[in-house]
């Protein structure tokens, strides 16, 4: 079956009793035991929920997995994954990072021991280089936010494999309708389901993903553990979001491609940061590893005097952190997602202050190119 139809009718079909095409919302956090010895599959909602079982189900098989996980957002997610190194352990993480993952490595796990290494994952002598004794995994961003770098999954899962280390992958960007890593090599992918799975800018969410029989019972133990789950609600909402997730990133997509086009032929903008560009370099692995393009990209201004009234003269397009949901947002990650980052390791990197990050949403495009326009325009005006 095609993954639009396994979107479409994720929970269609799981609830036998009343046949309820949109699988109920179990509320519960206790479930009554037949008799003593025996249990229905359920008994303490933290361990496990009907509604959210079937959201981990299903994104588990949307990505090729062997087991799902619900947490009560991303960085619940990463915080879980992460309680799988110990004191001592070494990460190989990706360059271009988010902030929020940047922060929870540097000023939380390295309080445990746990340290990380930021590289170039697309260059296998970087990270052959910076690998210790200590290594564990390597944790991908591909495409990076807000840079939009690509990283080889498949190349790089093998080189990991030599070496006994876990793939772990973040996948939020493009989603398994677009890529799927675990088919590439990867052992752990996680989604800040927040963003394209829920798609609505409504739900708090984050899905981690495994492969292999050892590490899904691993993760399942944290997961219960640590208690940062899912709830039946947001599960239940998260899933509806899912459905339509196909037709979403297909818009997404299309927007962002005419809106990136245009936006490298404006006089005021000096570079644009998408992979669905033919000179972009990643451009030939990305097209190779999955399906499509995110909604998402990033660009910089030739002067970043113009960034201010340009946020400021934006309309349809809001000014607002987060992405991926269904209303353009613009971001500017120097001082909002990136801000935790120390500005000399930001600049290195190429987050500075002239760069915007987009989400484009599914209004018309023309629209959203109307708007774009009219801000550049003010902005150049109060300039003069």
């Amino acid at each position: 079956m095609k993954i639009e139809s396994r979107l479409a009718q994720i929970g269609s079909i799981s609830e036998p009793v009343t046949g309820a095409v949109s699988f109920p919302v179990y509320q519960a956090t206790a479930f009554r035991h037949p008799k003593l010895g025996q249990s229905t599959g359920f008994d303490y909602s933290r361990t496990k929920n009907p509604t959210r079982t079937i959201l981990e189900q299903a994104i588990a098989e949307l990505e090729s997995g062997d087991a799902g996980f619900a947490c009560s957002s991303g960085m619940a997610a990463l915080q879980t994954i992460f309680a799988l190194f110990s004191q001592g352990d070494h990460l190989l993480v990706s360059l271009d990072l988010y902030g929020g993952t940047y922060r929870l490595l540097e000023k939380i796990m390295s309080r445990f021991g746990v340290t990380a290494t930021y590289v170039d994952t697309d260059d296998l002598d970087a990270l052959e280089a910076n690998r210790l004794p200590s290594t564990k995994a390597v944790l991908i961003e591909t495409p990076t936010n807000p840079l939009m770098m690509i990283t080889d999954i498949e190349k790089v899962a093998a080189w990991a494999k030599t070496h006994g280390l876990l793939t772990i992958v973040d996948n939020t960007l493009l989603t398994p309708f677009l890529q799927r890593p675990i088919e590439l090599g990867a052992d752990v992918i996680i989604h800040s389901a927040t963003k394209y799975l829920g798609g609505h800018n409504d739900v708090l969410a984050g899905l981690i993903v495994t492969k292999g029989k050892e590490l899904s019972e691993q993760m399942a133990f944290l997961h219960n553990s640590i208690g940062a789950v899912l709830g039946p609600q947001d599960s239940w909402l998260l899933m509806r979001g899912m459905k339509t997730l196909a037709l979403r990133m297909e818009r997404h997509e299309y927007n962002a491609t005419k809106i990136s086009e245009f936006l490298l032929g404006h006089p005021m903008v000096a570079e644009v940061f998408y992979p669905a560009l033919p000179d972009h370099p990643g451009y030939g692995v990305q097209n190779r590893q999955s399906s499509g393009n995110t909604g998402i990209f990033s660009f910089k201004m030739k002067d970043a005097r113009t960034i201010e009234p340009i946020l400021r003269h934006i309309q349809l397009i809001a000014f607002a952190e987060s992405l991926g949901g269904v209303e353009s947002l613009m971001t500017y990650p120097a001082v909002q997602t990136h801000a935790d980052i120390p500005e000399e390791i930001r600049r290195k990197v190429g987050v500075d202050d002239r760069l915007l990050r987009f989400s484009v949403g599914i209004e018309h495009v023309d629209d959203l190119i109307a708007d774009l326009t009219q801000a550049f325009d003010a902005a150049k005006a109060e300039l003069e």
